[in-house]
């Protein structure tokens, strides 16, 4: 008796894994050149850190996007894709889909209304582009089939796939779903991976410094925080927050992409002030006015009192030397600390480093020694500065991995 021939699995063009930023825009752009894309994801709904993003209003992209506010072993590699499709092409899909938005502080575009009307807009662009959403579907393994892939997916099911683009992210908020897969799978057809770590990040300090500052968790200032690294130095002006695990606020998340362990930052806790010479002149003005008084016209009260403990200085101003008065100006302005850690990828808004560019055509992102293979948006060790610029760069590398996936 003769068998029946075993029938093939169902195949597609592009297989997309993750369906969030940048593996959603990929699949519209893949679909309206006519490709069949099937893009799955192992969690409940799409787009899912957008959907948290910006305090649930998405901080969907910068206005000042450049190349500069990217960090990763070779930061150039984004320059193509964020050159062919910038912030201003996605703020004009934004403005055809009737998002209201507006523009926050240095040049952070956020919705009016809701961040799900972004990932609204993004799953209707890529079902109007035939593209095919495949939710609660991870991929349990892929391999190489002749020319192209075959993956065998959670629910069971295999498809073939002529391209295949890994777009899962990095191990950021691993709460919502977030693994390194993309990263172990990448490896698995020998790319180079460079060292993954939380980044935009809260700091955290040893118990011994925690106990002093406990009084001012909860407190926020306008600060300068600078990291001195190898290659120079990075300052942020925006507000820092202490925590009780240490320091948060954008200007620490800013830093934390750039400090490693073991290394200092410094911060000015009022930036702009001359607060010896304002301290001087409140001394000549009033010299029986005690210092935390004084200190406290210039920083928050709290502070203020926090400063004068730590630098063992009390009493009134008439008897305070210069000498002191400019140390403190030093404990303020030139407050220099050694975070122990970080609070990890729990609370890191992206994971830094990723595929290795030199695996990559800047131009497709499509991986150079295996044929078919793309990686896109925070996978590849491409990592943007707070403020919509990691969105960013999403759009700009799943829009030109669309483009020839």
């Amino acid at each position: 008796m003769v068998q029946p021939a075993a029938s093939s699995p169902p195949s597609v063009d592009v297989l997309i894994v993750g369906a969030g930023a940048a593996g959603m825009m990929c699949a519209a752009e893949a679909g309206r050149r006519g490709r069949s894309v099937l893009i799955v994801d192992h969690a409940r709904n799409p787009g899912e850190k957008i959907r948290i993003s910006g305090g649930g209003r998405c901080n969907f992209t910068n206005l000042g996007t450049t190349p500069a506010n990217f960090l990763g072993e070779n930061p150039r590699f984004a320059t193509s894709a964020l050159k062919r499709f910038t912030q201003h092409d996605f703020i004009k899909r934004v403005d055809r889909a009737g998002i209201a938005w507006h523009e926050k502080t240095l040049g952070q575009l956020f919705c009016d209304d809701s961040a799900k009307q972004i990932v609204r807009m993004l799953t209707d662009d890529l079902r109007s582009a035939g593209a095919v959403l495949k939710m609660g579907t991870g991929v349990d393994r892929v391999a190489r089939d002749g020319e192209g892939f075959e993956a065998a997916l959670s629910d069971g099911s295999v498809v073939r796939c002529a391209s295949l683009v890994l777009a899962t992210g990095g191990k950021s908020i691993p709460k919502m779903g977030a693994t390194g897969w993309a990263y172990d799978t990448a490896r698995q057809f020998g790319l180079r991976v460079t060292e993954t770590r939380p980044a935009l990040v809260p700091l955290t300090f040893e118990p011994g410094l925690l106990e002093k500052l406990a009084p001012l968790s909860g407190l926020s200032v306008e600060a300068e925080v600078t990291h001195a690294g190898d290659r120079g130095e990075t300052s942020f002006s925006e507000g820092l927050l202490f925590t009780h695990r240490g320091l948060s606020g954008p200007s620490i998340l800013q830093i934390s992409s750039y400090w490693r362990e073991g290394e200092a930052i410094t911060a000015a806790l009022a930036p702009g002030e001359d607060v010896y010479a304002r301290l001087k002149a409140a001394k000549e003005e009033n010299g029986k006015q005690m210092l935390h008084t004084a200190l406290g016209h210039i920083v928050p009260r709290r502070l203020a009192e926090s400063i004068a403990e730590r630098e063992g200085v009390k009493g009134k101003l008439a008897e305070i030397g210069d000498k002191t008065l400019r140390r403190l100006d030093e404990a303020v302005n030139a407050w220099t600390v050694k975070p122990v850690g970080s609070e990890g990828y729990r609370t890191a808004e992206v994971t830094l480093g990723g595929v290795a560019t030199d695996q990559l055509d800047q131009q497709t992102m499509a991986a150079t020694p295996v044929p078919g293979l793309f990686v896109i948006g925070e996978a590849v060790d491409i990592t943007g500065w707070l403020g919509g610029y990691n969105f960013q760069w999403a759009w700009s590398s799943g829009w030109a991995a669309g483009q020839v996936c």
